[in-house]
């Protein structure tokens, strides 16, 4: 089992920027992908991006490449999704999962809230 604890959500303005943390605990993550996931009301969840623990690399939505940018801290166990220039369209909230290799993403966070205002 993987535990995934997000935080870091909050009500912004259009063009703030605002950092989410995903604390993970539980197993080794060497052989795991992290990803962040958004859903807006009303609408399906999302994929945003994804890092992959060992090496970091990292895959992003078209519509927020370029704006945010997902990194993982391995002493602190932490993936990070740096936002910037967020837009009232990234509202939603945001979760944090782990995918095992030839695995979905099986564990999941409870979620942040996002809301930024025009």
């Amino acid at each position: 089992q993987v535990q995934l604890v997000e935080s870091g959500g909050g009500l912004v303005q259009a063009g703030d920027s605002l950092r989410l943390s995903c604390a993970a605990s539980g197993r080794a993550l060497s052989s795991y992908r992290m990803g962040w996931f958004r859903q807006a009301p009303g609408k399906e969840r999302r994929f945003i991006a994804a890092i992959t623990w060992n090496f970091g690399n990292t895959d992003y939505a078209d519509s927020v490449k370029g704006r945010f940018t997902i990194s993982r801290d391995k002493s602190k166990n932490t993936v990070y999704l740096q936002m910037n220039s967020l837009k009232p369209e990234d509202t939603a909230v945001y979760y944090c999962a782990a995918q095992n290799v030839g695995e979905k993403y099986d564990f999941w966070g409870q979620g942040t809230q996002v809301t930024v205002s025009s």
